[in-house]
């Protein structure tokens, strides 16, 4: 006869064997295949989720529907047959037109969780949730930091903001794409802490091109600079990643683009200033990016905030050949 701790550790394993078929049998959709999108919908696919895949970069779907995704039309399509629908999408009006508009992914009657990976806005964020709200689908504000990397290694940074049951059902499968942070119950919550990451990501680039180019400039060693500065007070993300990997090689390709780093500055210090919060450098920093976007264009990579310094000054900030 078994006692009842064996008998509990058995309906255990058996509760835990049942939620795991209900997750693998159930449809998930992800909108939006780009370079963020595509490889965190890899990611499902790879822990044998079933996935139903749209973007208007056909070959990214193709890609996907190669690694056994199906693919979708419309984001309705997407809504009639995915109980859980991931956005991954690049502006605020975007995920408005593809959840909310006409042929939207809320016209479809199945989902009945949607959870945003984009970086929209706490305003934009707080009237998708009310809208799904009233259709009865729940909804994650879940922006993510990590780069191209994180999301193929499953190494992202997610802060989530939402209801914290929503969030607790989700969590499984929110895992498989890195570390979450659950920062408030309120959709819009998430975006904050989010453009807040990003406002200092591309402060410390802004910052760092100044100093750097100063030193190349007066005959400094650019590589010996970065040398000294991460071991001393100085260092930040900058100095540690995006300079080694982008700037000394002169390559500017870290992998994120000037107009979305743009974009995102924008909203936090639009946001910030409508909160009654002083952006004084903040406003510097979305000017620098301004210069950026006009000088080399929205699909530059956000280190080209260097390239406009050193045009400046006429002088590179590059590692020494041997």
């Amino acid at each position: 006869m078994l006692d009842r701790g064996m008998a509990g550790r058995g309906a255990l394993v058996t509760i835990a064997r049942s939620t795991r078929r209900r997750r693998l049998e159930q449809i998930f959709g992800f909108i939006g295949c780009g370079k963020m999108g595509k490889p965190m919908a890899q990611r499902l696919l790879n822990a044998g989720r079933k996935v139903v895949v749209c973007d208007r970069d056909q070959q990214a779907v193709a890609d996907l529907v190669a690694a056994g995704a199906q693919a979708a039309a419309t984001p309705a399509e997407v809504g009639r047959s995915a109980q859980t629908v991931y956005l991954s999408l690049p502006t605020p009006a975007i995920v408005q037109a593809v959840v909310l508009g006409d042929g939207g992914l809320a016209a479809g009657g199945a989902t009945r969780l949607v959870v945003d990976f984009s970086t929209i806005g706490p305003r934009v964020a707080g009237e998708v949730g009310a809208k799904l709200g009233e259709r009865g689908i729940e909804y994650l504000d879940a922006p993510v930091s990590g780069g191209t990397a994180g999301a193929r290694d499953g190494k992202l940074a997610i802060m989530v903001a939402g209801r914290r049951a929503a969030f607790d059902d989700a969590r499984a499968d929110l895992e498989l794409f890195g570390k979450l942070f659950h920062v408030g119950e309120r959709p819009g919550q998430a975006q904050i802490m989010k453009l807040a990451n990003n406002l200092l990501n591309v402060a410390a680039i802004a910052l760092t091109s100044e100093a750097m180019v100063m030193g190349a400039k007066a005959g400094l060693d650019a590589t010996q600079m970065l040398e000294i500065i991460n071991a001393s007070t100085g260092r930040n993300s900058a100095t540690q990643d995006k300079f080694p990997r982008a700037v000394l090689p002169g390559t500017f390709d870290y992998g994120f683009s000037t107009g979305l780093s743009y974009k995102d500055v924008g909203l936090c210090v639009d946001e910030a200033e409508a909160m009654g919060v002083p952006m004084v450098v903040g406003a510097a920093v979305r000017q620098m990016l301004a210069i950026t976007n006009a000088a080399y264009g929205p699909d530059s990579d956000f280190t080209s905030v260097c390239r406009v310094v050193e045009g400046w000054a006429r002088t590179e900030v590059r590692a020494k050949r041997a």
